[in-house]
């Protein structure tokens, strides 16, 4: 089931895939070099093993000259992009199979060390890239794998075992096809995570933009009530004090027609319950809060039924942005898909409150039940939407102590959402919301209020 939001839509990307820090490539590449000058300088010098040291530090100088060239031509703060950054990965892949193949190939062991570059491309690049690269890598392993110079043994003629040396390059093969998948897998979950979490913070944001201008109106409607009293006042004696065939009487009746009309607009101001600074309207009752969710919600082609399942007394609770974001967007999704009515039954007891929100349309997608909460599950596949409503809505009221869950009511007959929270959290009068008042209004509260 895919979710919609209240307020106005916010345009959101994916971040940003295929690219590089150049600082980052760049460090990673000098890195490699130290290394392999130290392992040819402890195998050729300390082992005594007489390797092509002249064609491998060509080999070595070649990375090198790209770090030197890279430093000129780029800003490190800089980032590579896409194909310029598969490019350079590439030329270490190609770098390091001509370095092995001067050092006895597959039999070397450090032909484990394929599998940097591809990883690191598959946490950095676009799966297209890192498929390419990861191809790329095999088809060195496998030219390797038969063609290479054999390393200087101390026993002459000695040869690994066909057996072994196949069951190296199969290692080979399937680390490098596994890892990169499954960095990748890993990397592009984190993409996600993050692209959704900034699109919560997208919408709480706005959410509390309208509760400031909610306050914004009900402390404007306070403030000008006053004097807008006093000239509604002053106009009315000098009507009466008027002849009827005065000049000035019109004028006085069009004055205080208008002056009745500011009062009225300010009045409903007042009443508006997003105004989040004054307590009457942000500290409301769990069934007044359902209640005004109906109100909002419900429209011609769909109605939005209440049913209370408690009669004492209502927790009080706070009207935060989360709790009016989180379940506005829900109540909104199931008029979506409702056929006719939804439902909104809440209940409570001293241990938790708990509100269920069920529709009578299809229900949930099985496919998609076991995922929802997840960012970018959507059940409308090619409509445009990230499929972020459900993770949205289940970030905000986790925020405030809430539990989440989805369910089919029967098959075909509609879908239906959970919302628990335990009773000591949300309710406003409860002994543990008390505790905090007493700890707020503690020395330096007082101090305050002494000031004023």
């Amino acid at each position: 089931m895919m979710m919609t939001s209240r307020i106005a839509p916010v345009r959101l990307t994916r971040p940003a895939m295929g690219r590089v820090r150049v600082r980052t490539l760049l460090l990673t590449r000098w890195l490699a070099i130290l290394g392999q000058i130290a392992a040819l300088l402890v195998v050729h010098e300390l082992l005594d093993f007489a390797l092509p040291m002249i064609p491998a530090m060509a080999t070595i100088g070649a990375s090198l000259a790209v770090n030197l060239w890279i430093i000129a031509r780029y800003d490190l703060s800089q980032w590579h992009h896409g194909r310029a950054a598969a490019g350079y990965l590439a030329f270490d892949i190609v770098q390091l199979a001509a370095l092995l193949y001067l050092t006895g190939g597959l039999d070397n062991p450090f032909a484990l060390l394929f599998l940097v570059p591809v990883t690191i491309s598959a946490t950095i690049l676009s799966l297209r890239s890192a498929v390419c690269l990861g191809l790329l890598a095999v088809f060195c392993v496998t030219l390797l794998a038969l063609f290479h110079l054999p390393l200087p043994w101390s026993t002459p003629g000695f040869q690994l075992p066909q057996l072994y040396a196949a069951a190296i390059w199969i290692s080979l093969i399937l680390g490098t096809v596994f890892l990169m998948f499954y960095a990748w897998r890993v990397a592009e979950e984190a993409r996600r995570m993050s692209d959704a979490l900034a699109a919560t913070q997208t919408a709480l944001s706005q959410e509390r933009e309208l509760s400031a201008l909610g306050s914004l109106a009900a402390a404007a409607a306070h403030e000008l009530g006053t004097p807008l009293g006093t000239i509604a006042l002053i106009t009315k004696e000098l009507l009466h004090g008027q002849p009827a065939d005065a000049e000035t009487q019109t004028d006085l009746e069009v004055l205080d027609g208008e002056v009745d009309r500011c009062r009225t607009i300010l009045a409903s101001l007042a009443r508006n319950p997003s105004a989040g600074a004054d307590p009457a309207v942000s500290q409301m009752n769990f069934d007044a809060l359902v209640a005004d969710l109906a109100a909002r919600h419900g429209d011609d082609a769909t109605v939005v039924m209440v049913k209370a399942g408690a009669t004492t007394i209502p927790p009080v609770v706070q009207r935060s942005p989360e709790l009016v974001q989180g379940l506005g967007n829900l109540v909104e999704n199931a008029t979506e898909f409702a056929k006719s009515q939804v439902d909104l039954e809440y209940t409570w007891n001293d241990e938790q409150v708990e509100l269920s929100i069920s529709d009578d349309g299809p229900g949930f997608a099985a496919h998609i039940l076991g995922l929802l909460g997840d960012p970018y599950i959507s059940t409308r596949p090619g409509s445009g939407r990230m499929g972020l409503g459900v993770f949205i809505s289940k970030t905000l009221l986790e925020r405030t102590g809430a539990a989440l869950h989805f369910f089919n009511r029967r098959q075909g007959l509609g879908a239906t959402v959970v919302i628990r929270w335990p009773r000591h959290i949300i309710d406003l009068t409860s002994e543990h919301h008390a505790k905090m008042d007493s700890a707020n209004s503690g020395p330096l509260r007082q101090v305050s209020q002494g000031e004023r």
